[in-house]
């Protein structure tokens, strides 16, 4: 049953991305705030579809923890969901840092060339990290929130990668905030997995990290600690008790 109806949710997707892609080309003339409000239509319709085809439920923890100002969100990272789930459902808009070469996926990557977030050329190298600090401090200028994966790919449930410095490094340049983020959406949505199990995935909102006066070593371990403390409450029997000294 999960094989069949994960099968209907893919079709589901197929169906609906294609004239989604088309439409945000008719759009495009619009301000950027209407077609970042037209656009995530798409990932709100695939969270539903989720919902509707395969069971996949959802809860916020902790939102009264959002800022009302500038911030970085920076988030635990494992499975598609999340991507989808974000620019259709924060409090603020939200801009990815993510390869340019996106842009070339067709009909999903039509959509998100559109919406002005922070594309990044990987090949010039240190000057790419520069792009992506002015292009951050320029979207939290207009009310947005840059949002980064640290781990920087999708890692399994109860595993963790090493936390790059890039999301704590923005947050330290531009003096903003950091909204960590942690979830359980891996159990639901496997990196790679054809089916999906129904359950409830629960999106904790953790109390935001200020950058000011911490080193950006400093702030990424602060982030990272609360991350992977805080994945432990949504899934400890996914982590093995610490062990005793003898």
């Amino acid at each position: 049953m999960a094989w069949l109806r994960s099968l209907l949710y893919m079709v589901f997707l197929s169906v609906t991305v294609i004239p989604y892609a088309f439409a945000c080309l008719l759009w495009a003339p619009l301000p950027q705030h209407w077609r970042y409000k037209l656009t995530v239509g798409w990932p709100g319709l695939a969270i539903w579809g989720a919902r509707v085809f395969c069971g996949i439920r959802w809860q916020i923890k902790g939102a009264e923890n959002f800022p009302d100002g500038p911030a970085v969100l920076l988030s635990k990272h494992q499975s598609a969901w999340e991507t989808l789930f974000f620019p259709s459902h924060m409090p603020r808009e939200v801009c990815f840092v993510y390869k340019k070469e996106l842009h070339m996926v067709p009909f999903f990557g039509w959509g998100l060339a559109l919406l002005r977030m922070i594309p990044i050329d990987r090949s010039k190298g240190r000057d790419a990290f520069e792009q992506v600090i002015k292009q951050g401090q320029m979207r939290m200028d207009e009310g947005r929130w840059p949002l980064l994966f640290p781990e920087g790919t999708r890692v399994p449930p109860g595993k963790t990668a090493r936390f790059k410095m890039g999301g704590a490094l923005l947050a330290s340049r531009t003096g903003a905030a950091v909204i960590p983020v942690a979830h359980n959406a891996g159990e639901c949505w496997r990196r790679n997995a054809f089916i999906k199990r129904p359950g409830l995935i629960t999106v904790s909102i953790g109390p935001t990290i200020e950058s000011q006066g911490l080193t950006p070593e400093e702030l990424n371990a602060k982030v990272q600690a609360w991350i992977e403390g805080e994945m432990r409450q949504l899934n400890p029997e996914r982590y093995a008790p610490p062990q005793r000294s003898a």
